[in-house]
């Protein structure tokens, strides 16, 4: 089921929107490897007419399951849209679709949760990726474990 409401409803009073829409009813269409999506989104939004034109307000929430682009860590991006808003205009050339009374918002939630996507997920701000190590330079606990020559060199008592 989409994100859909009756245009009639709107003639008594405003109409609230209150639900999750499935992975699959939104319909991302994600290809990055590192971004995976598992739970629906939330929604609660309130429609009002405006005359020649529809006010959606309300929020988006949806987690989207990430890996660090950085240190491959997995970790949780919640995309919070709090203070959402959307205009439709109902005549014009950017008019809304209506369709038997009825208006999609489902189009208009995914491209502007599309628009708030990362677009390299870290984990943290500061993260510094993957510990790497350089074999022509030994990491210093290795240093520390090898005996130094010169250490060696040191203890020789020459006369």
């Amino acid at each position: 089921m989409s994100l859909k409401f009756n245009l009639r409803q709107l003639d008594e009073h405003e109409v609230h929107l209150v639900g999750e829409l499935s992975v699959a009813e939104l319909d991302l269409g994600v290809q990055d490897e590192l971004i995976r999506l598992q739970s629906p989104l939330q929604y609660d939004l309130t429609v009002q007419d405006m005359d020649d034109s529809l006010l959606v307000t309300g929020s988006l929430r949806l987690a989207l399951d990430c890996e660090c682009g950085r240190c491959l860590k997995p970790f949780v991006y919640d995309l919070d849209l709090d203070d959402w808003a959307l205009h439709l205009p109902m005549e014009g050339d950017d008019k809304v679709s209506v369709v038997n009374d009825c208006v999609d918002l489902t189009p208009y939630v995914r491209e502007d949760m599309l628009l708030e996507f990362p677009q390299h997920p870290l984990c943290k701000p500061g993260c510094t990726g993957l510990k790497k190590k350089n074999p022509a330079r030994p990491a210093e606990d290795d240093v520390s474990s090898k005996p130094d020559a010169w250490a060696e060199l040191d203890k020789l008592k020459i006369k």
